[in-house]
């Protein structure tokens, strides 16, 4: 909440000392300066009338400064800005430079709030200034670090995490300093969050770990409340969905015990948000059991919360109660579900109208009308129109300018320019989107930014300006690349979807792009040069969808696969990007120009049979079946290529995937006319972009192996896993392929062994065999040790030791591995464990196949190697000893290189 911040007195003493000092000093400059018969003139009513008077600057000032608390945590900016202006003055014509500089912190609040940043960045300028030539008392020094508080949310917002990152931690010293626990584990947890935006994962991890040990040894229940509500809600916007669930449950154990409503309500409110996002997640990838289970105790959540909150708090959980019904009408349409949510919709309207005017109260409008339009648009019965959500949000508008609130404002504007684009009123959107984006880019908003230059794209190209349409989609695009972190850091006025609001515009341009790549007036060099710019786009796309999956920024690649293919002169780079209407493929031989062809088919047409690809493939008996599937995708991707990589001796193929396509091995797909697999044909490798982490021929690298697995059946979190009966022969094997190898097997095979044999000496390969799972959700994607599921956000403090252990780690092997079935995004979690590993090559299994062959594979696989041949083409020649004695698919396919080929 914005109020957490809010720099206040602890008591009014600092004020009445001031005055009293005045008032002394006046008395002593009036004895040492009149004579004894001015004195004597100096009666007892003259003293009456100066006290009077200095109690009245008292009480006027105290007022000043409360009203401003009042204005602005009703969300009513404007007011606040007025009463604390005139407070800031009033304090330093009066001399009290500790209060102007409390004030001028507060009034730095209100300014960001407004959007003000040159105004904000001024204020809390001044207030620093003035913090250190005065005299250093526990006052002081709390005013002193709630500025620099205030002066990280500044630098945070402008997107300088580094310095709010510092500023936070030279305030987190001052309040260690003076011994306030309650604000430095709010401070903590504002750091921790900077942190993650940064990629210090392991720092983010310890600082939010003590927070948690800090909050379970306070004694003050009613911080200990607090803190873990608000390390419940941090936990859930970085993705840590049941550890949040699990912090959240503890604050409201805390809240009954302290029997405070609102603290009670406020975390059965976040108890459902919880819940609520954990339901969405598990839609996402297909497991729609136990969606409902998280939905229903969302939805028991925030109709607890109705029951006993302050009307604020109750709306907010009727709002989120709609968004949830509304979901579930998405999922399945439904005549009694749907009068909920009518019924609903009906309370929230008239709850709506009682508001006072506040940002509040514009936002709650907003979220209400983008909920209506969902609710509009999934099912006709509803009665509701684009007219009806268009005069809900009209007063908004105004509202927000009487606050003069720009940022809401532009919410708003291009909210209702939105619902014109729905009613085909294409003018009249094009208007208030563009006084929308005016506003914004006024006050810098690049996070509303970009969905109005989105929106004015999507509006010019339905006009049938296709330039234009382009030129304002290259703008958002470039906006989210500005982005990028805040998209998964920073807590957003109106939540939305990454797949609804961000995906979108990717793809959208690159739409754009590959449609006028062929027009008439292009230049040879013009039509390469969109070439490369839409591979560029799908490549930012598949970094967002990356940090998206972490909620937090990944490591940057540093060396372009381009250049890779100047190294391996007989590897070709093919780039599929999945269109609404077509699949766009571009290919890159070494020492030509860019190659590009299309094949017209929907977007659900390659959903489908990339679905009945995956149904097949793990069964044995479906050989004819995966056959059939997959040649309709060889024909896609590789036959209208087929001469140019014959002409080019390509031998290797280095696929950079799009979407569901990553889902599958593409060694896999299945020439008809010739009768082979492309497996047969070329060595294959997969990359998550175009680029990667500075490539070296494994050949030049001596092997030693650090080796781990659990054979055994295991119970773990709830979960069973059956044994794997032939971990110890490949162990085994290994070590025959790799005498220089570190064995840890069953009950050696936990993370501290590992950590600390990597701490001692490098390995340039880790093997691990052992049960894990890949999926779009990361607290799903893990990897089993004998004591616990290590999920993919910790993965890389198991072998990420230091920086310089990470680069010595040059294949990471994951045996006995599955993708998630239903899950249409699974491999994100293969790309992601590939990533938060930092090995530069992970060979993978997207299916376990618990059978001799994968001791056959991995053995053959380390024996190529020693060879000198490289990683791609030793993973060949290992399926291919494979495929001589098994053909069906379900024994060779699964295993997948994803980085360095070489």
């Amino acid at each position: 909440m914005t109020k957490k911040y809010w720099v206040f007195f602890r008591s009014l003493r600092w004020v009445f000392k001031f005055f009293k000092f005045s008032f002394l000093a006046l008395v002593t400059s009036l004895l040492c300066n009149f004579s004894p018969p001015v004195l004597a003139n100096l009666t007892y009513p003259n003293l009456k009338h100066l006290q009077t008077k200095i109690q009245y600057l008292v009480t006027h000032t105290q007022s000043l400064v409360e009203q401003g608390k009042t204005f602005y945590e009703a969300g009513q900016f404007a007011e606040a800005l007025k009463v604390l202006e005139q407070a800031a003055i009033d304090f330093r014509n009066s001399g009290d430079k500790l209060n102007q500089a409390m004030v001028l912190s507060n009034l730095s609040l209100t300014y960001q709030q407004l959007g003000q940043v040159t105004e904000a960045e001024k204020a809390i300028t001044q207030s620093l200034n003035l913090l250190p030539s005065l005299d250093t008392s526990k006052d002081y020094f709390a005013i002193m670090a709630q500025a620099l508080d205030v002066q990280g949310k500044l630098q945070l917002m402008q997107g300088q995490t580094e310095a709010a990152l510092s500023t936070w931690q030279k305030a987190a010293e001052i309040y260690q300093q003076i011994g306030d626990k309650e604000t430095l584990i709010r401070n903590r947890i504002n750091s921790a969050q900077a942190m993650q935006a940064l990629g210090l994962y392991h720092q983010a991890q310890k600082t939010l770990t003590e927070v948690e040990q800090t909050l379970t040894s306070l004694t003050k229940l009613s911080i200990k409340t607090s803190g873990l509500l608000g390390l419940g809600n941090v936990l859930r916007s970085v993705g840590d969905l049941d550890k949040s669930r699990t912090i959240l449950e503890q604050s409201l154990v805390v809240a009954k015990q302290v029997q405070s409503s609102k603290a009670i309500a406020d975390t059965l409110l976040s108890l459902g948000n919880t819940a609520f996002t954990q339901g969405k997640s598990q839609l996402s990838i297909g497991n729609t059991e136990l969606a409902q289970q998280q939905i229903q105790a969302a939805l028991r959540f925030y109709q607890q919360t109705a029951t006993i909150a302050p009307p604020t708090t109750r709306l907010k959980a009727q709002l989120n109660q709609l968004s949830l019904i509304v979901e579930i009408l998405n999922q399945k349409s439904d005549e009694n579900t749907l009068k909920e949510a009518l019924s609903l919709s009906s309370q929230i309207r008239s709850e709506i109208n009682k508001l006072l005017t506040s940002r509040n109260s514009i936002y709650t409008r907003i979220q209400f009308a983008s909920i209506l339009k969902k609710l509009r648009h999934q099912t006709t019965i509803s009665g509701l129109s684009n007219l009806d959500i268009a005069q809900l949000l009209s007063p908004a508008v105004q509202q927000a300018k009487n606050l003069k609130d720009p940022r809401a404002e532009s919410y708003a504007l291009g909210f209702l320019g939105g619902l014109y684009e729905n009613n085909k009123q294409l003018s009249d959107a094009l208007a208030l989107t563009e006084k929308a984006l005016f506003i914004a880019q006024s006050i810098n908003a690049s996070d509303i930014i970009y969905q109005w230059q989105w929106q004015q794209g999507r509006l010019l190209k339905q006009q049938g300006d296709i330039k234009g349409a382009i030129f304002a989609y290259n703008a958002a695009y470039k906006t989210l690349e500005s982005l990028r972190s805040d998209l998964v850091t920073a807590s957003q006025d109106v939540q939305f979807s990454f797949r609804e609001s961000v995906e979108p515009v990717y793809r959208e341009l690159v739409e754009l792009q590959l449609r006028t790549e062929n027009l008439e007036q292009d230049t040879p060099e013009s039509s390469q040069y969109k070439l490369k710019q839409a591979r560029q786009v799908v490549e930012s796309l598949q970094l967002a969808e990356l940090n998206n999956f972490f909620r937090s920024p990944c490591l940057e690649p540093i060396v372009e696969i381009d250049k890779v293919v100047t190294q391996d002169k007989k590897a070709a780079i093919i780039y599929p990007i999945i269109l609404s209407n077509s699949l766009e493929v571009i290919l890159t031989l070494p020492n030509q120009q860019l190659h590009h062809y299309t094949s017209n088919i929907s977007h659900e047409k390659v959903e489908n049979t990339i679905a009945l690809l995956r149904k097949y493939l793990p069964d044995v008996a479906a050989t004819s079946e995966v056959k059939q599937q997959s040649q309709k995708i060889y024909d896609w991707l590789i036959k209208p290529a087929q001469a140019e990589l014959s002409n080019s001796g390509i031998t290797t193929l280095v696929f950079v995937l799009d979407g569901e396509l990553r889902n599958i091995p593409m060694g896999v797909l299945y020439d008809q006319q010739n009768k082979k697999y492309l497996m047969e044909k070329y060595a294959i490798a997969l990359t998550a972009g175009l680029q990667l982490l500075d490539p070296k021929p494994l050949q030049k690298v001596q092997l030693n192996a650090l080796i781990a697995g659990v054979g055994e059946a295991r119970s773990i979190e709830g979960r069973k896993f059956s044994p794997l009966k032939n971990v110890a022969g490949e162990l085994k094997e290994i070590k025959t392929e790799i005498p220089n190898s570190q064995e840890f097997l069953n009950q050696k095979f936990i993370d501290n062994n590992l950590r600390n044999k990597l701490q001692a000496s490098p390995y340039s390969v880790v093997h691990l065999a052992t049960h894990g799972e890949f999926s779009s959700d990361p607290e799903r994607t893990f990897l089993l040790t004998w004591d616990k599921l290590l999920k993919v956000k910790q993965f890389d403090t198991l072998l990420r030791v230091s920086d310089n252990r990470s680069r010595n780690i040059e294949l990471l092997v994951l045996s006995a591995c599955k993708t998630a079935l239903g899950d249409q995004r699974a491999a994100l979690g293969l790309a992601g464990i590939a990533v938060r590993a930092g090995a530069r090559s992970t060979l993978a299994s997207l299916w376990s196949v618990d059978d001799e062959s994968t001791s056959q594979l991995m053995s053959e696989f380390y024996r190529e190697l020693k060879t000198g041949i490289n990683k791609a083409q030793a993973l060949q020649q290992a399926q291919l000893a494979v495929f001589a004695k098994e053909k069906s698919p379900y024994f060779w396919a699964p295993y997948v290189l994803v980085g360095n080929w070489l």
